[in-house]
């Protein structure tokens, strides 16, 4: 997979906050955030509200249920994945453990089956158990036609059509973003977890101060 879409914000949505933002007026530096113009155009080209069941096997939709108003993290996987998915989520326990009571109160963890047809909710679920999943970390599938849509939508693809047919590809690259004020980005679900916890309060703004929230992950 480039090194282009593995770390690049989710495309155009960078952009797009920051045209908002420079046509807002001088005399309110703070409109641009407040444009409801800006935050639409990213939900429609990157959040198809699809209808996903949970590991609970509880239907939620995409945006509606999971995102709108949200501060979350996103990354695909597959249960029965022999490369990267297993340290991915092993890592991503970690750092859910140092975000604490935050997750599943302010912040929500989703991880995303690449392989509908054999993850059902049960193996979801026992997926979840497996590697000591806490509460606030959702695993979903979503009917396998909407899954390719799914992950294309949400970035998770690779521009070599070669490439992008290997499903291993996509699953060690975290998606992060505080979705009402427009802020996303990426990093690499296999750095150390301390890093990948700095890296998703970097976008918990406005929040508590930097030094403060950072403290949970030196």
């Amino acid at each position: 997979m480039d090194g282009m879409t593995r770390r690049a914000v989710l495309t155009g949505s960078g952009l797009v906050a920051l045209a908002a933002a420079g046509l807002a007026s001088a005399s309110d530096p703070t409109a641009g955030w407040r444009t409801i113009a800006a935050r639409d155009s990213i939900r429609r080209r990157h959040f198809p509200d699809i209808v996903l069941r949970t590991h609970a096997n509880t239907p939620v939709r995409l945006y509606e249920d999971l995102i709108k108003d949200k501060f979350v993290t996103i990354n695909f996987m597959y249960t029965n994945c022999e490369g990267t998915c297993p340290t991915t989520t092993h890592n991503l326990a970690r750092v859910q453990k140092l975000l604490k009571d935050r997750v599943g109160r302010d912040l929500f963890m989703y991880s995303i089956t690449l392989d509908p047809e054999h993850d059902t909710p049960q193996a979801l679920a026992r997926y979840a158990r497996r590697h000591g999943v806490g509460p606030g970390w959702v695993f979903l599938r979503a009917e396998p036609a909407d899954t390719p849509l799914l992950r294309r939508k949400l970035g998770f693809y690779d521009a070599d059509p070669a490439v992008d047919a290997d499903r291993s590809t996509h699953t060690a690259m975290l998606r992060y973003g505080n979705e009402p004020r427009q802020l996303w980005s990426a990093t690499s679900a296999l750095v150390a977890p301390g890093a990948i916890a700095k890296a998703i309060l970097y976008v918990d703004w406005p929040g508590r101060k930097t030094a403060q929230v950072l403290g949970c992950c030196n």
